[in-house]
């Protein structure tokens, strides 16, 4: 028998994150129709986000991943794309399984190709709504919009961290910045919680000492890396030499970023800006919003920033605590925005 979310006992703790999603960051219109995409591991948070659809009035569809396919998924199933075709919003609300980066792609290509203001939840969790979720969104909106407007016409960025991370990254005009703060249009779909910029890079050079989080299936795996960093050498954008103490981390990534011809280049090259995230807590999803930098090997978004290369792999590396420079100004220190 298929379960309802209505019929999800949940938190209420987590109504203030679920209320953000729907009203502040989607702003979904009674008229509207969306559709929840999510697995038996994140039920009470979408049952949180049903009650909030349900007080809005709007049509809406569900579906449980383990209900359609058998995960890890190959292909996201063709019932949810078909729905995807007709929606005006949408939500993915699920964990990620080693090998589905696919599947989602093929998600993010309806999402696209429709305009759809889609919110990506991606390995959410109760941490995260209690957290990220509460930011007030209208002002991370506010200071990203001012950051990217520096960024926009910024040639370099310096990053140094007393951890040893000390890279320039340099941009072309021809490649543009965009703003995912957490209010979503249907120009570009956003993580929940939202709240970075990003392009991708002409190219960067030097260290990076990633002693936040990896992305993907990984993130999971591993949490933060504060005990144990992994180091990477970049020359023109292309990792050249890694190291860390976890050999078995060293061995994942090193595989991972070697899985097609431009898994191993920097693709997205981001700064956090969810002034209500403070600290590492292990899970990419709001760990890459805060105030600092994370760059993405693979996969640049080609589709919004306009490069003219893909990568069918694309895992986000968070830094945790940077100076940044833009040009020659200074805009973060300490995890504190001073522009």
């Amino acid at each position: 028998m298929r379960t309802e979310l209505t019929e999800i006992a949940f938190d209420k703790e987590l109504s203030q994150g679920a209320f953000s999603a729907i009203n502040v960051c989607l702003r979904l219109q009674p008229s509207e129709k969306i559709v929840i995409i999510t697995d038996n591991e994140c039920l009470e948070i979408a049952a949180a986000l049903d009650a909030e659809i349900k007080k809005v009035g709007s049509q809406s569809v569900f579906f449980i991943l383990e209900d359609l396919t058998s995960r890890p998924m190959v292909n996201m199933p063709q019932q949810v794309l078909n729905e995807l075709e007709t929606a005006q919003v949408s939500i993915f609300c699920a964990r990620a399984k080693t090998g589905e980066l696919g599947s989602r792609m093929q998600m993010s290509d309806v999402v696209n190709r429709k305009r759809i203001r889609h919110g990506h939840m991606v390995n959410i969790n109760k941490q995260i709504m209690l957290e990220g979720m509460r930011a007030d969104f209208l002002a991370v909106d506010a200071l990203s919009q001012r950051l990217v407007e520096i960024a926009r016409v910024s040639k370099t960025c310096h990053v140094k961290s007393k951890a040893g991370t000390d890279m320039i990254a340099q941009f072309s005009p021809d490649l543009k910045w965009l703003k995912t703060s957490g209010i979503i249009s249907p120009d570009k779909w956003g993580n929940l919680p939202g709240g970075e910029i990003f392009t991708s890079p002409g190219r960067v050079d030097g260290i990076f000492v990633i002693d936040g989080v990896v992305g993907d299936y990984l993130c999971e795996k591993y949490g933060s890396l504060e005990e144990s960093p992994l180091t990477v050498e970049m020359v023109n954008s292309r990792i050249v030499a890694m190291r860390c103490d976890n050999k078995e981390l060293l061995d994942e990534f090193n595989l991972y970023t070697h899985t097609d011809e431009n898994s191993d280049r920097a693709g997205e090259f981001a700064i956090g800006t969810n002034i209500a995230v403070t600290k590492v807590i292990g899970h990419i999803l709001q760990d890459e919003k805060i105030p600092g930098v994370h760059i993405a090997y693979g996969h640049p978004y080609s589709e919004h920033t306009g490069a003219n290369w893909v990568s069918k792999t694309h895992i986000d590396c968070v830094s945790a605590t940077v100076d940044i420079w833009l040009d020659n100004k200074l805009v973060l220190t300490e995890g504190k925005f001073v522009f």
